[in-house]
């Protein structure tokens, strides 16, 4: 393997370093573009970044900006770990330059297998049943209009009906996760008894119910046509997947 050391520029959603790199972090960033991106490469030594450019300051400085991460070791999928993630940070208005995830599986031989949920499940104390409310059948459930996103409250989602765009409910919902390709999915028990799940990407709104269709866009500022990852607004590319958002 090359370990020659080439200055690059390297793209993230809120504007790009200019970093030494070796060839294997070349082709982690390279996303089948002319550009390369951090977010693949992950955490790069301070010390190889020679200037950055910060697109909520319009300039570009010299050095590093901050690189802030984590290390939560957190099961996301059977035999897929979280094991960091961090961001570079703008020293002088401290907005966030690109975002990265480094996952690994416990065992390398091994398959990614089934998602597990975001959020621990806490069981709650039992509570005295309570009567039941009369509603006239004509009063059906009327979505409102929260959009979802990563930041949807789990516990908020969990015993929801699902309906499709056709109004025809396909069950109930019970987790979000992350399936084997790294995607939040929403698992739902179907009618029938028996789980699925649906991809985040295809819900549409949130409310009283969850309404399966095409997301709208409204209200979505940075959002990639592609993927469905929600950027910070502004950005030009997705920090996920690569994709010009604008």
């Amino acid at each position: 393997m090359s370990e020659d050391l080439r200055l690059k520029k390297l793209r993230g959603s809120g504007g790009y370093v200019m970093a030494t790199v070796t060839d294997e972090q070349q082709m982690k960033g390279n996303l089948g573009g002319p550009d390369l991106f951090l977010a693949p490469i992950g955490r790069l030594d301070a010390d190889k970044i020679t200037k950055y450019f910060c697109n909520a300051c319009e300039k570009e400085f010299e050095g590093s900006p901050k690189i802030e991460f984590e290390n939560p070791n957190e099961e996301v999928a059977e035999n897929l770990i979280l094991a960091e993630r961090g961001q570079y940070i703008c020293n002088s208005c401290n907005a966030s330059i690109a975002e990265y995830r480094d996952f690994k599986k416990e065992d390398e031989g091994g398959e990614v297998g089934s998602a597990k949920p975001l959020e621990p499940q806490v069981a709650s104390t039992p509570q005295p049943e309570a009567a039941p409310q009369q509603v006239p059948e004509a009063a059906a459930p009327e979505p409102t209009v929260t959009q979802p996103g990563p930041a949807t409250s789990v516990t908020s989602i969990e015993g929801k009906a699902v309906y499709d765009e056709n109004a025809n409910k396909i069950g109930t919902a019970k987790q979000v996760g992350i399936d084997s390709t790294q995607s939040m999915v929403l698992v739902i028990t179907k009618e029938g008894g028996t789980e699925g799940s649906v991809s985040w990407n295809s819900i549409k709104k949130i409310g009283e119910v969850v309404l399966l269709g095409t997301p709208e866009a409204a209200g979505q500022p940075g959002k990639c046509p592609s993927c469905g990852f929600v950027n910070k607004e502004g950005s030009k590319f997705c920090e996920e997947c690569g994709t010009k958002i604008r």
